[in-house]
């Protein structure tokens, strides 16, 4: 199974480059956030033309988030069953797996309401699955997550160190996380790090090579253990009007 997330930014804006990809890679599931577009805007004639089922949680200008399939996708959960009305996660089940996509708030600036708000996403994400699944379950958390593990994560570690993607508080609650019974799934196939899923469009940063990896593919043991490959398509970065990030991909047995 390959499974890969990609943060869109605007599906309207990416949608035939969505397609082209889906036929290049043929994901088996495609984890997508930052859609930016409510339900009824979405493509599901596009997507299902291109073979594929859909379950989109989505919401006008901002966030949204959805789980694309060539399997059949079933059991579908919005939100963390809160009252929370940013559209930042939806589980489904597909194959026997419970697939989360997941879009974490990005927090703007260190001590401004946004960051607080991002901090207690994350511990409610945490809270959410000590209520509702177990290590034992196969799980996989797929997206942007909106931090960067370590320094091996960081092209620039110092430019970034202070930034809402990378200070101590905000890798805190992402280890808090793992550590609930979560693999790092890409790290596991590339332990130095130095692989990267994020590029600010300012200031040249992707032909620079000035890039973090905030994208994320986590697993349980049992899923993690099976997994065989993990990349980044660093092409989808490139060309005209991209997102500024790139899908990653990590295939299992």
């Amino acid at each position: 199974m390959k499974i890969a997330t990609w943060n869109l930014n605007s599906i309207r804006a990416r949608e035939e480059r969505l397609y082209r990809w889906l036929d290049a890679e043929q994901p088996d599931v495609l984890c997508l956030q930052e859609l930016k577009a409510q339900d009824d805007d979405f493509p599901f004639s596009g997507v299902e033309a291109a073979g594929y089922n859909a379950a989109v949680y989505g919401q006008k200008t901002y966030n949204g988030v959805a789980i694309l399939s060539n399997k059949t996708i079933t059991n579908v959960v919005r939100g963390m069953a809160d009252d929370d009305p940013q559209a930042r996660l939806i589980q489904a089940d597909i194959e026997g797996i419970r697939i989360i996509s997941a879009y974490f708030p990005n927090g703007q600036q260190v001590g401004t309401e946004k960051y607080q708000y991002k901090l207690a996403w994350m511990k409610r994400l945490k809270a959410f699955f000590e209520r509702e699944a177990s290590p034992d379950d196969p799980l996989v958390l797929c997206g942007d997550f909106n931090v960067a593990v370590d320094e091996a994560d960081v092209a620039n570690p110092e430019k970034w160190s202070e930034s809402v993607l990378c200070h101590a508080d905000a890798r805190k609650a992402l280890e808090e996380i793992r550590a609930w019974g979560f693999v790092d799934v890409f790290r596991r196939h590339h332990p130095d790090g130095g692989v990267y899923s994020w590029w600010d469009y300012r200031m040249l940063a992707f032909p620079k090579g000035d890039g973090v990896r905030i994208d994320h593919i986590y697993a349980t043991s049992a899923v993690a253990e099976r997994s065989t490959a993990a990349s980044v398509d660093r092409n989808e970065r490139k060309g005209k009007k991209p997102s500024d990030h790139a899908p990653l991909i990590v295939e299992f047995d």
